[in-house]
């Protein structure tokens, strides 16, 4: 078991508190859109098993699950990928504030990102904005339901490509991401996270 950084002992320890580090725009999205602290220490917790992890969170946002994980497991190493230049600079702020070292946000597709870097993933599905019309973060990026289908199966592909062990956390997922070779090893009791390990 990996001991808390002693950095978690801050007052941003809960999400109310947690929303303070951004805008009030920013703030006003965060149940929707933004990873419950519970959550992310739950996945944190799974996803940094082992020795000096790199987790990849797909579709970061402002960093919530990247700096959680980052402040609680320090011997792993927290990426997250955001193709939304307001997010990712909202997040670069919130990791200067809270001063955690092992956490990298990269600004772009996740597409572009070459996933043997990385060894577990998580995901609160970032692609459901092409679907859900009423409820998207903004009108800054291209939304369609074929972008959802390709993202999907892109994710799918690349995930099924990873070595027997490799770990997934879903939050909030259709599921038409992960590949059938994945086993679910635990749920949250209305099935919006779900924790999985390829076989």
């Amino acid at each position: 078991m990996q001991k808390l950084n002693p950095t978690a002992q801050n007052p941003y320890n809960t999400d109310a508190a947690f929303d303070w580090l951004y805008p009030e725009r920013i703030q006003l999205l965060s149940k929707r859109h933004w990873t419950p602290m519970s959550v992310a220490r739950k996945a944190a917790h799974f996803l940094s098993q082992g020795e000096r992890k790199r987790v990849l969170d797909i579709g970061s946002g402002v960093g919530k699950f990247c700096l959680v994980g980052a402040m609680y497991y320090p011997a792993a190493t927290f990426y997250g990928v955001e193709q939304r230049q307001e997010l990712y600079n909202y997040a670069l702020d919130a990791r200067d504030k809270l001063k955690v070292k092992n956490v990298h946000f990269i600004h772009g597709n996740f597409t572009q990102l070459d996933l043997d870097n990385y060894d577990n993933f998580y995901f609160y599905n970032s692609f459901f904005e092409n679907l859900d019309k009423g409820d998207r973060i903004d009108h800054e990026i291209e939304y369609s339901t074929s972008l959802y289908v390709y993202y999907s199966k892109y994710l799918s592909r690349a995930l099924e490509n990873r070595p027997s062990g490799t770990r997934l956390v879903t939050f909030h997922s259709l599921g038409d991401e992960v590949p059938n070779t994945y086993q679910l090893v635990d749920a949250s009791d209305d099935f919006l996270y779900k924790s999985y390990i390829k076989r």
